[in-house]
């Protein structure tokens, strides 16, 4: 009741001025609702136009995106594509490195088999070489044989002839022929004084040229050979004459006047054949039954065979 009554004063002593009051707080209260309409319209408006705009930027944005994941997944297909690529270029290039390696294992072996055949080529160079100072080495001995043989032929010639001893020298062969009727009674293989005269003759001077330290390296072989005519079977003129040049031979070796080397030297070089009626002689077709009848003096040089064998095959036989 107190609070009442006070309450009352007070609202009596201002009612005048309360109306007033009222009015311009309506005003102002208008006034700012008006503000804040405005205030908030303008908001919304520059909201509204901030959302366009940010909607209207997130759909380029968007758009712009799309582009990208449209590019993005057009660069993996381009990349699975250059990937797939990559994996065949991989897969060739494993194939060309095992091919690769396949090639280096086969130039090493050509390689190995290149320095073997370097090898046989170079032995087989020397070989060759070899060989050709071998065949120059044959050829010039060949050149000496046959210059000795020569020579030797005319010393034999100049020797006999300067004897006066009358037996014909094969300009050839050096083979020199004796009358087998000086030698031998007809069928006998006992030689005649006569022919012991003559052979004490020869026998020296032959010998004298043949057993010269000059021709004694080349002499290979001095042959005494005894021939017959083609009267009787051939086996009792081949003993015949081997008989002959036998006794011929054996008459050489007792000689006294042969010094003991050149009674050495003869030992290992002489030999007796008997040739029967095998190598005839023959005038105008017709067998010269003298003239085949006789004792032959032959000799050989060493490595003759391969002179005649070299001759033969020079001549096309």
């Amino acid at each position: 009741m107190a609070r009442q009554r006070i309450h009352n004063r007070r609202a009596g002593r201002g009612s005048s001025g309360t109306g007033a009051s009222w009015i311009s707080y309506s005003d102002m209260m208008a006034a700012l609702l008006l503000i804040f309409v405005l205030v908030l319209t303008y908001s919304l408006y520059q909201y509204f136009t901030m959302l366009e705009t940010k909607t209207k930027e997130l759909n380029d944005q968007q758009i712009v995106l799309d582009q990208q994941a449209i590019d993005l997944q057009l660069a993996r297909d381009e990349l699975d594509s250059k990937e797939a690529r990559l994996v065949i270029i991989q897969g060739d290039l494993d194939a060309l490195k095992v091919k690769l390696d396949d090639q280096e294992k086969t130039l090493s072996d050509l390689q190995i088999v290149l320095s073997s055949k370097e090898a046989d080529l170079e032995a087989a160079t020397i070989q060759l070489q070899e060989q050709k100072d071998l065949l120059n080495a044959q050829a010039l001995r060949i050149d000496n044989l046959i210059g000795i043989r020569t020579t030797m032929i005319q010393d034999l010639s100049s020797s006999l002839a300067a004897a006066n001893l009358k037996a014909a020298v094969d300009p050839n062969t050096g083979d020199i022929m004796l009358d087998s009727a000086v030698f031998f009674e007809t069928g006998s293989a006992e030689i005649r004084q006569e022919g012991k005269d003559l052979l004490d003759r020869f026998i020296p001077v032959y010998l004298d040229v043949l057993l010269r330290d000059t021709y004694s390296d080349y002499l290979g072989e001095i042959i005494i050979e005894g021939h017959t005519d083609s009267k009787g079977s051939y086996e009792s003129n081949l003993k015949l004459s081997q008989n002959r040049a036998l006794q011929v031979a054996l008459y050489c070796l007792k000689m006294p006047s042969l010094t003991p080397e050149q009674k050495h030297q003869l030992q290992k070089i002489l030999t007796a054949k008997g040739r029967s009626y095998a190598d005839l002689i023959y005038v105008d077709g017709v067998e010269d039954a003298e003239a085949s009848r006789r004792v032959e003096f032959k000799f050989s040089l060493k490595d003759s065979e391969m002179i005649d064998e070299m001759n033969r095959i020079l001549s096309g036989n």
